[in-house]
């Protein structure tokens, strides 16, 4: 048997063989490589859709909170208007009826810092309700008058812009228009 002969073949198989599995390795980095991208791509949406979610949420707890206090301020100014009040009501009970809905939704999303602000918020709004109410109603406890409860409103109004101040900073969009 000439040996020669058959180690040519045998070389070249080998050599064949080794190239094959040469591309394996190069197969695995690429396939690794090209999960972990996808990996990230994932996490980057993720992140993207809950800043969204955040930022939804923060719409619609300024647009119910600035909603309420518009309904407060017109049934406390429809009281000095000889005028059927029922539209009025209705307005301001589903202004509260929606900020609830809002805040409670509110409760499960945002940071503390800013659940503290919206909870105060939320808080001094229902106070103010009721002593609107009871201005409706003429069944008064010491301290509430009309003025009393302007003064009350004006004060939310400033700390609805406070709330609104953190919320933006919380999403970013204080640095980006403070123009520091």
């Amino acid at each position: 048997m000439n040996v020669g002969g058959a180690t040519a073949p045998v070389v070249a198989v080998v050599g064949v063989v080794g190239t094959l599995l040469s591309a394996l390795p190069t197969q695995r980095a690429a396939d690794r490589s090209h999960r972990r991208e996808q990996e990230r791509a994932e996490e980057l949406q993720e992140r993207r859709g809950q800043a969204q979610e955040l930022r939804s949420c923060y719409v619609a707890l300024n647009t119910s909170a600035r909603q309420y206090l518009a309904a407060l301020t017109d049934q406390l100014h429809a009281l000095d208007r000889d005028e059927d009040l029922r539209s009025v009501r209705q307005r301001l009970t589903g202004a509260r009826d929606q900020h609830r809905d809002v805040y409670a939704e509110a409760q499960m999303r945002v940071p503390e810092r800013v659940l503290g602000l919206a909870g105060d918020l939320s808080h001094d709004l229902g106070a103010v309700y009721g002593m609107v109410r009871r201005l409706d109603d003429g069944v008064l406890r010491a301290g509430d008058s009309p003025a009393t409860a302007q003064a009350s409103i004006d004060t939310l109004w400033g700390r609805l812009r406070e709330m609104r101040h953190e919320m933006r900073a919380d999403l970013g969009a204080s640095r980006a228009n403070s123009g520091r």
